[in-house]
């Protein structure tokens, strides 16, 4: 078994401005950092074996100064936890979305459906849980993934068969949620929230 503890990166300009980022690349601002730090503060109790992040620099920034704040290795790109491909809707302000796309997230020129953005990142975590495996057994090992709010809200969904997250709930900016994987699917353990 693998013991996935999955952070939200901190916050970006674009997230204070309530702006769809998907797969746009922004980086961390100040607010972001602070976070970070604290998120390490949060975590510095558990016992991680190593780091991966998403390949977009506000979770890579997120996932490093984690792992310089705990004493761990660099962390390991996974381009599969990046965040959701919003297509058209990336740049837009929250509002502009509604009044645009109403709340079909399956419905955006160019973006990938909730299925896909799912698949992709459980494929993701099986191939760390099968590293993990391979590494640690019969040990269980903990891995820490520093990835986006799209991603983790898909992996709840998937995770609590559809009741999680509640309708409207955000998850915030540095929020944590514990995972397991045992090679035969993935269960949600807890929630923190930043």
């Amino acid at each position: 078994m693998t013991l996935l503890t999955l952070i939200r990166h901190g916050q970006t300009d674009w997230n204070a401005e309530g702006r769809i980022q998907g797969t746009t690349d922004i980086p961390l601002n100040d607010t972001g950092r602070a976070q970070a730090r604290d998120a390490a503060r949060r975590l510095a109790g558990t016992p991680f074996d190593v780091v991966y992040t998403s390949p977009l620099a506000r979770a890579r920034e997120t996932a490093e100064i984690i792992a310089g704040e705990l004493g761990l290795p660099a962390p390991v790109v996974t381009v599969g936890m990046r965040e959701h491909e919003f297509g058209a809707a990336e740049g837009l302000l929250w509002e502009q979305y509604r009044g645009r796309f109403g709340t079909g997230r399956d419905e955006i020129p160019g973006a990938e459906t909730i299925g896909q953005l799912t698949e992709r990142a459980l494929a993701s975590l099986e191939r760390i849980d099968v590293a993990a495996r391979r590494r640690s057994a019969p040990r269980i090992e903990s891995v820490l993934v520093a990835t986006h709010g799209g991603v983790i809200r898909a992996l709840l969904e998937h995770a609590s068969g559809g009741t999680l997250p509640a309708p409207g709930e955000r998850l915030g900016n540095g929020s944590v949620h514990r995972f397991a994987m045992d090679g035969g699917g993935i269960r949600l353990l807890d929630a923190v929230t930043a």
